[in-house]
This record gives C-alpha cells, sequence and structure tokens, in this order.
C-alpha cells in the first residue's frame, strides 16, 4: 500500500470509527492517525472502558470492517 492509499483509507475509517465512537474527538483523531494502539486507548479514555474491553470493541470492529488496514 502507497501513502496515497494509506491516507485514503484514513479518512475512510476516520469517518467510521467516528459513527462507532461518538465520543472520540477530531483531535483524537489526529493522535490515532490509522495506530490501533492509539485508537483503543483513546476509547479507554473517553468511555472509561478497561482496556480489554476496549479491545475487544477494536476486534469486533475489525472483524465487521475487514478491509481496514492497519
Amino acid at each position: 500500500m502507497n501513502k496515497d492509499e494509506a491516507s485514503g483509507n484514513w479518512k475512510q475509517f476516520k469517518g467510521k470509527f467516528k459513527e462507532k465512537w461518538g465520543k472520540l474527538t477530531d483531535d483524537d483523531m489526529q493522535i490515532i492517525k490509522g495506530k490501533r494502539d492509539q485508537l483503543v486507548g483513546k476509547i479507554q479514555e473517553r468511555y472509561g472502558y478497561a482496556k480489554e474491553k476496549a479491545e475487544k470493541e477494536v476486534s469486533d470492529w475489525e472483524s465487521q470492517n475487514k478491509d481496514c488496514r492497519w
């Protein structure tokens, strides 16, 4: 995947992340920038979830969005 493809994918998934986890802010999205561990951390922070619950939510989301490439 080249840089343009990665950028396009991030824009697509950023919207999907915000649909699923509406408490994530635009600033959060700047920090996450396609990094799975950052997404998990921000979900923990915004929703008060334990790491395991945030990991499970992201894993469940990934299984429903198989075209996601980290």
